[in-house]
């Protein structure tokens, strides 16, 4: 009996990975998180790559192949993903899409337009993932998701979770501490677009996007000058480009307003090997912008 086993191990008819759960991602962060909690066990394909943008990704069937075998995608949700129907279309029932943020506490977009529109629609954020907290309870979505796919290694998958949540208290602890040097009053976060509300909350700042939560919108001069007015009652500091879109209105505000413009903010995610990375270095700049 002992040939035929020999003879795979000879010609590498073994998958080129031992693992046994083969998992496609479709946010950069996820794909960190999932290889955390998946370890040896779970093979990793990251569809946008580190520095794709998950808000504007279109599947097409050959970035799909890479994909072939997984039982499980993981998706951000919330609304981020807007090709979530064609993506369920083309993988059919042969895997399970998984909207990781789905069940989280939504925040609402930036809409501070109270008063002039009472028509539009009111947005739901997608960018959950700068609430600390919240990764963490994704850590537990993820990890409930890979032991129902391959229950044999349900105690790995538990015992990563819980060492990947306690490096995310670590960091949050790390996070508070950051900003208790900002003083309360310089807790004011300008950003280009309204990316950081999770954040805000979770940490204690007032969040002023410049162009609400669409990247593509833009203020009108109306808008404009009431930014600026707000920007100035507030003796907001800095301004925060974000390193994935830099709009020149940020430049043209800073220099009508004589704010700082601030060390760029990673918003989505791209452009960094982990969630942590991110983390710190959001932070790190927060706190070099505002605590002077």
């Amino acid at each position: 009996m002992i040939r035929p086993i020999l003879a795979t191990l000879l010609f590498g008819i073994i998958p080129l990975s031992a693992a046994d759960l083969k998992i496609a991602v479709l946010h950069p962060l996820l794909a960190d998180l999932a290889r955390q909690i998946g370890g040896e066990n779970v093979e990793v394909i990251d569809l946008i790559g580190p520095n794709g943008d998950p808000h504007h990704f279109e599947p097409q069937p050959d970035d799909l192949k890479n994909a072939e075998g997984a039982t499980i995608y993981f998706v951000s949700g919330m609304g981020l993903e807007g090709y979530l129907p064609k993506l369920k279309t083309i993988i059919n029932d042969k895997a399970k899409i998984i909207e990781v943020g789905a069940t989280f506490p939504a925040l609402e977009g930036a809409c501070d337009h109270e008063g002039h529109h009472h028509d539009h629609e009111h947005e739901i954020d997608p960018h959950w993932w700068h609430s600390i907290q919240l990764f963490r309870r994704a850590t537990n979505v993820v990890s409930e998701a890979m032991q129902a796919a391959s229950p044999k290694h349900t105690a790995d998958f538990e015992k990563n979770a819980a060492n990947y949540r306690a490096r995310l208290d670590e960091l949050e602890k790390w996070t508070k501490l950051e900003i208790s040097k900002i003083p309360r009053d310089r807790r004011h976060l300008a950003t280009a677009h309204a990316a950081f509300n999770y954040f805000c909350k979770d940490f204690g700042f007032e969040a002023h996007p410049v162009q609400g939560i669409n990247r593509e919108q833009m203020p009108d001069p109306k808008e404009l000058a009431e930014l600026i007015t707000e920007l100035k009652e507030e003796k907001v500091a800095a301004i925060f480009p974000e390193r994935e879109s830099n709009p020149k209105i940020l430049k043209t505000l800073t220099a009508d307003t004589g704010i700082r413009l601030a060390d760029p903010l990673i918003a989505d995610g791209t452009g960094v090997t982990n969630y942590e990375e991110m983390m710190r270095h959001n932070v790190t700049a927060i706190v070099k912008g505002l605590s002077q």
